[in-house]
C-alpha cells in the first residue's frame, strides 16, 4: 500500500513539472511567475550605494571571502546613476528582445537593508513608481532583517498593491563553513530572519552556494531539508566561483583549498533538488560569469551547458524535484500500522 502511495505522488509531481514543459522536471522561477501574473516577467537589477557589516567593521572587515569589491554588480550597473535612471538603461533592450510588459525591480548588490532607513524608503518608492514595476525583490542578509524595516515593507504593499520579496543569502547550513566565509551569522540568524518575514507573508527566496570547500554532501541534503522545511517560496543555487584578489583566491592559489570537478556539482544539484520541497520554485542551478576577473568560474564551461547537463541527466535517470521529499512531518511514523497492543495487567 505505501509502494502505491509513493508511486502515486511521484507522478502527480511529474504531471506538475511537465504543465509548462515536458523536459523541466523542477518547478522553474519562470513558471511560477506566469502562475503568478498570467505571462512572463522580467527582472531589472539594480545597485544601491550600501556595504555590508562584515566590511565595514560592525561585524567584520574585508567582507565574505569569495566577494569582491563589486559584490554582485550586474553588467554596467552602478550606484552613481539613480535607480530610475538604471530601470531606463535595461528596461528598453528586455523589452524589445522579449516583448516583456512586466517587470520586477531587483535591489541586487551588497545588503539592500542595511541602510538608514528613510533612505531605504526613498529607493524603495523610486523603484516602484512605474506602473510595469510589478515586485521589488530585495537582496540581504539574514542579520539585517528587523521589524522596524518590515513595518516599513508592509506599508508599501498595502499601499501600492505590489508584491515585495525579500532575498536572504544563506550560502549554507553548516554553521562551520559560515564562520570560514567570515560571514558573521550563523543558522540561528536566518531562521529567525525568516519566521520574521513570514509573519508578514512576503515571499522569500534563499541564495544557496553548493560546492563551497568545506561542504559535503550531508551539507547539501541538509540545506534542501531547511530551506523545504521553513517553507522558502523560491531558491536560487550558486556554483562558487574565484574573483581574483580575495580571500578565496589566494587560499586557491596556495593549495589550501580544493574545488569539486563539474560533475560533483551536477550530482550535488540534483540531489539538493530531489531533496526539496515540490512546490518551491528554483530560480537558477549555477550561477553566471561575472564582469570581474576570476581564477575559476564554471569550470570554464557556459553556465547554459551545466544547466543541459542536469537536465538531461535527470530525464535519463526519471529524477525529479521532491523525489526524496519524505522527511517532514513524522517520517518516523509513516507506515506504521494502527495496531492494539495489549499489556499484561499487573499488580502491587
Amino acid at each position: 500500500m505505501i509502494s502505491v502511495i509513493i508511486i502515486a505522488k511521484e507522478q502527480l509531481i511529474k504531471g506538475v513539472f511537465n504543465v509548462f514543459n515536458k523536459r523541466k522536471y523542477y518547478r522553474t522561477y519562470s513558471d511560477y511567475l506566469k502562475e503568478k501574473y498570467g505571462e512572463k516577467v522580467y527582472k531589472l537589477p539594480v545597485c544601491l550605494p550600501v556595504t555590508c557589516p562584515n566590511r565595514d567593521g560592525t561585524l567584520g572587515v574585508g567582507g565574505c571571502i569569495y566577494c569582491g569589491e563589486e559584490g554582485g554588480v550586474f553588467g554596467n550597473q552602478s550606484p552613481e546613476y539613480t535607480i530610475k535612471q538604471q530601470i531606463n538603461r535595461l528596461r528598453p533592450h528586455i523589452k524589445e528582445r522579449y516583448n516583456a510588459r512586466k517587470f520586477i525591480v531587483y535591489f541586487q548588490t551588497f545588503t539592500n537593508t542595511y541602510i538608514p532607513l528613510e533612505e531605504f524608503k526613498k529607493y524603495v518608492f523610486e523603484a516602484l513608481e512605474d506602473d510595469e514595476i510589478v515586485e521589488l525583490s530585495i537582496s540581504t542578509r539574514p542579520d539585517c532583517i528587523s521589524e522596524e524595516y518590515l513595518d516599513f515593507l508592509d506599508q508599501v504593499k498595502l499601499e501600492t498593491k505590489k508584491n515585495v520579496t525579500i532575498e536572504l543569502g544563506l550560502q549554507t547550513v553548516n554553521y562551520h563553513t559560515l564562520k570560514k566565509l567570515n560571514r558573521g551569522h550563523s543558522l540561528a540568524e536566518f531562521i529567525d530572519a525568516v519566521s520574521r518575514i513570514k509573519q508578514r507573508d512576503f515571499e522569500i527566496c534563499s541564495h544557496v552556494i553548493l560546492n563551497l570547500p568545506w561542504d559535503s554532501m550531508i551539507d547539501v541534503v541538509e540545506n534542501s531539508k531547511i530551506i523545504s522545511a521553513l517553507k522558502i517560496d523560491t531558491v536560487k543555487l550558486h556554483s562558487l566561483y574565484v574573483v581574483k584578489g580575495t580571500p578565496l583566491a589566494e587560499m586557491l592559489e596556495k593549495g589550501e583549498i580544493h574545488l569539486i570537478s563539474r560533475e560533483e556539482y551536477i550530482e550535488r544539484v540534483i540531489t539538493f533538488l530531489e531533496h526539496l520541497d515540490p512546490e518551491i520554485a528554483v530560480q537558477r542551478l549555477v550561477s553566471r560569469a561575472p564582469e570581474q576577473p576570476t581564477l575559476f568560474v564554471n569550470w570554464n564551461t557556459s553556465w547554459w551547458r551545466i544547466r543541459d547537463k542536469i537536465e538531461n541527466l535527470m530525464e535519463k535517470r526519471g529524477s525529479f524535484q521532491g523525489k526524496r521529499f519524505d522527511y517532514l512531518n513524522g517520517k518516523a511514523l509513516k507506515g506504521i500500522k494502527n495496531s492494539k497492543k495489549e499489556y499484561p495487567d499487573t499488580q502491587t
